[in-house]
């Protein structure tokens, strides 16, 4: 009885489910991270009283960096559009170490 075949394919599944599953870890902080910069530009944009563009971020930038406990997390860089209410867009950008907003550059009200 040969059992190679069997075997095979075994191993085959077993490389795809250990690979597919830190991807799909990774893909699920993505969003996580990517909702959390929208709300926070959001609350930016409110702040400023300025319009969020688009009603969402997209990242720019991704690294790693160290957090404040000395462990390594994913530095991610989002990019936002808002608008005065004209018909000119402007950028602004919200840093994430991990899920913690670090560094943004707030909207710019012109009244």
């Amino acid at each position: 009885m040969n059992i190679t075949p069997h075997f095979k394919a075994m191993t085959t599944a077993f490389w795809v489910l250990l690979l597919a599953f830190p991807l799909g870890l990774f893909w699920t902080s993505s969003r996580a991270c990517a909702e959390r910069a929208t709300r926070f530009g959001m609350q930016l944009c409110a702040k400023a009283n300025v319009q969020l563009l688009d009603q969402s971020v997209h990242q720019i930038h991704l690294s790693v960096q160290r957090n404040d406990q000395g462990r390594l997390a994913w530095k991610r860089v989002y990019q936002y559009d808002y608008s005065h209410g004209d018909h000119e867009r402007y950028s602004a950008t919200i840093t994430l170490l991990g899920q913690k907003p670090v560094a943004w550059i707030e909207p710019i009200n012109r009244a």
